[in-house]
C-alpha cells in the first residue's frame, strides 16, 4: 500500500507553515542581535529631537502646533527606514550562501520573501509602539478616537509593508549588506526629504512642491494626520489614496520579488 505524501510547493497550507518558520527564524535573528532594534529606534529618535527643538520653532504648519504635524510624518519616515532593513537582510543572507540553500530545499518559495518582509513589519510595530510613546513625551497629542488612531498605526504599517516589497528587490539584486545600503539610500532620501513629512509642501519651490505632495510619503503621512488629528486640512481622501499606494506598490514589487529570487 502506498502513501500519497503532499509536495512542500503545493498547497496554501504549505506556504503558510513556511512562511511562518521564516517568520521565526528572522525574529529569532532580532531576538539573538537586539542591537538591530535598538539601531532601529534610536534613528527616528534623532530626528524626533532635532526636529522639535533644534527647527521646530522656526517651521509653520497648517493645523495647529508643529509637534502634532511632525509625528506622523516620523512615523511613517520610521517605517519607510525599517523597509530598509529588508534589503540589507536578504542581501547578507544571499552574501552568507543561505538563500541558495534555502532554495534547496522542499518549501514556498515566496516563503522566504514573506517571512523577512512580514518579520520587518513585525520589528516596525515594535518601533512605531515606541515612537508613539517618545512622541507623548515631546507633546504630541491625537485629536481623534482612539478606534482612529489604531486605524492609523495600521495605516502606516501597511505602507512599511509594501516599502519592503520594495527595498527586498533591492537587496535580492546586490551582493551584500553594505551594497544594499547604498543602493537603497538613493530611493529613501526623495522619498522621505522631499515629502510633507517635516515640513509644509507649500514652502517648497514649485518644481519641488509637486513632488512633495503628489509621492508616497506624503501621502501616507498626510493619511496618518487625517486619523490621528482630523480637521479640514487633512481630508480622509488621503487615508484612501494611501491604501492604494501600498496596495499598488505591494501588487507590482511582491510578484517582481519572487520572480528575482527564484532566478537568484
Amino acid at each position: 500500500m502506498s502513501v500519497d505524501v503532499p509536495r512542500r510547493n503545493d498547497g496554501f497550507v504549505w506556504a503558510v507553515r513556511d512562511t511562518l518558520a521564516m517568520i521565526g527564524r528572522n525574529l529569532t535573528v532580532i531576538r539573538r542581535v537586539p542591537q538591530l532594534l535598538v539601531f532601529s529606534f534610536v534613528q527616528p529618535l534623532i530626528f524626533v529631537f532635532m526636529f522639535r527643538y533644534v527647527f521646530g520653532g522656526a517651521i509653520k504648519v497648517p493645523g495647529g502646533s508643529y509637534v502634532d504635524y511632525l509625528m506622523p510624518g516620523v512615523f511613517v519616515q520610521t517605517v519607510a527606514f525599517g523597509a530598509i532593513n529588508t534589503a540589507i537582510g536578504l542581501a547578507e543572507d544571499k552574501n552568507k550562501g543561505l538563500l541558495e540553500r534555502l532554495q534547496s530545499l522542499p518549501m514556498s518559495r515566496s516563503a522566504v520573501l514573506a517571512g523577512r518582509v512580514l518579520a520587518d513589519t513585525i520589528r516596525n510595530v515594535l518601533i512605531v509602539s515606541l515612537m508613539l510613546v517618545v512622541g507623548t513625551m515631546v507633546g504630541f497629542h491625537t485629536h481623534t478616537n482612539a478606534l482612529k488612531v489604531a486605524a492609523g498605526v495600521a495605516l502606516m504599517v501597511l505602507f512599511g509593508l509594501a516599502l519592503c516589497w520594495l527595498f527586498a528587490l533591492i537587496g535580492l539584486a546586490v551582493p551584500n549588506g553594505e551594497a544594499a545600503q547604498a543602493a537603497a539610500f538613493p530611493l529613501f532620501a526623495p522619498l522621505v526629504f522631499a515629502s510633507s513629512a517635516f515640513v509644509d509642501p507649500r514652502t517648497m519651490p514649485g518644481w519641488l512642491r509637486w513632488w512633495a505632495e503628489r509621492q508616497p510619503v506624503s501621502i501616507a503621512a498626510k493619511g496618518v494626520r487625517a486619523l490621528m488629528l482630523g480637521g479640514p486640512q487633512f481630508p480622509m481622501d488621503y487615508v484612501w489614496a494611501s491604501i492604494a499606494w501600498s496596495l499598488g506598490i505591494s501588487a507590482v514589487l511582491a510578484p517582481l520579488a519572487v520572480r528575482k529570487f527564484r532566478r537568484t
